[in-house]
């Protein structure tokens, strides 16, 4: 585990027992953690509207003597990454947006870049091996995650993993948990505004001993305590709502991982689909001229 992790979990470990106005400071470490080297005491305290005395006590509620120490640690991590290419720039902030469509591209483009940095490689195979030894697999979210669960469920389906999205309409997802197993995985969307549900359907599958992942936008959101592995995504947006093409790009990552580590069973799936439709003529050729 780097340095750096290790203050993110202390951060995350400590969140709950912190005061409500430490919290706010907690959030903007983890969110601007590639940024701290580059602030001051006192620019935090602005940033944040908090008095430079709670942000020396935050720095000491997480371990250390006071900011500075903690900026130095965060600095010299950092600076390691960056020579071992850990960090992935995908654009340089000279990019012109002079348009919309322009404009939305390279906001999307940042989210990818900086979903690249905040997901730790080790949670990504973890969540990737928890998928593959589960018997079945349960999407969920509400709002713009129901889509993207939905999304989610048929991809792992295409890759040979029984998965399917939990519904919502005449069910809660509470009703839906007590016919889970304990060899069943959750995954679990939630973006702000987070849902109440979601949170509580991750609180009791984990009582039951059902492993749950989230994916979700901080590593201190609310669903985080709830679960396993936690996969952090950047979803800012010009809109009110929630961007998901860096949730996207995890997605495809997750069932293109699942594929590569079970060719087989992925192969064996595929032919025998491919044989229904032959057989079942459930696809319609492309008439249109070959060139």
């Amino acid at each position: 585990m780097t340095r750096n992790k290790e203050i993110k979990e202390k951060i995350r470990g400590n969140y709950q027992s912190l005061p409500p106005n430490q919290r706010k400071l907690a959030d903007f470490f983890i969110e601007n953690f590639d940024q701290i080297p580059f602030h001051s005491v006192y620019n935090i305290s602005e940033a944040t509207s908090m008095s430079v005395a709670s942000v020396v006590r935050f720095s000491q509620r997480i371990g250390f003597k006071g900011f500075l120490e903690m900026r130095n640690e965060i600095s010299g991590e950092l600076q390691e990454q960056i020579k071992n290419n850990v960090i992935f720039p995908l654009i340089d902030d000279k990019t012109l947006r002079d348009d919309t469509l322009t404009a939305v591209a390279n906001h999307d483009i940042k989210n990818i870049s900086d979903t690249l940095n905040l997901i730790d490689r080790n949670n990504f195979d973890k969540a990737v091996k928890l998928i593959l030894n589960s018997e079945r697999v349960f999407t969920t979210g509400l709002g713009i995650s129901y889509l993207l669960s939905e999304i989610l469920a048929y991809q792992l389906k295409q890759v040979a993993v029984d998965a399917y999205n939990f519904t919502h309409n005449h069910t809660s997802f509470i009703e839906q948990i007590p016919f889970l197993k304990k060899k069943d995985l959750i995954i679990a969307f939630s973006f702000p505004p987070y849902s109440k549900e979601t949170i509580e359907a991750a609180k009791y599958a984990k009582s039951k001993n059902v492993k749950v992942i989230s994916i979700t936008n901080k590593i201190a959101a609310p669903i985080s305590f709830s679960s396993d592995v936690s996969l952090i995504v950047r979803s800012k947006n010009f809109l009110f709502t929630n961007s998901f093409a860096a949730v996207s790009v995890l997605i495809n990552s997750i069932t293109t991982e699942c594929a590569r580590l079970s060719k087989n069973r992925t192969k064996k799936f595929l032919n025998e689909l491919n044989n229904i439709v032959d057989q079942q003529n459930l696809v319609i050729p492309d008439s249109s001229p070959k060139k």
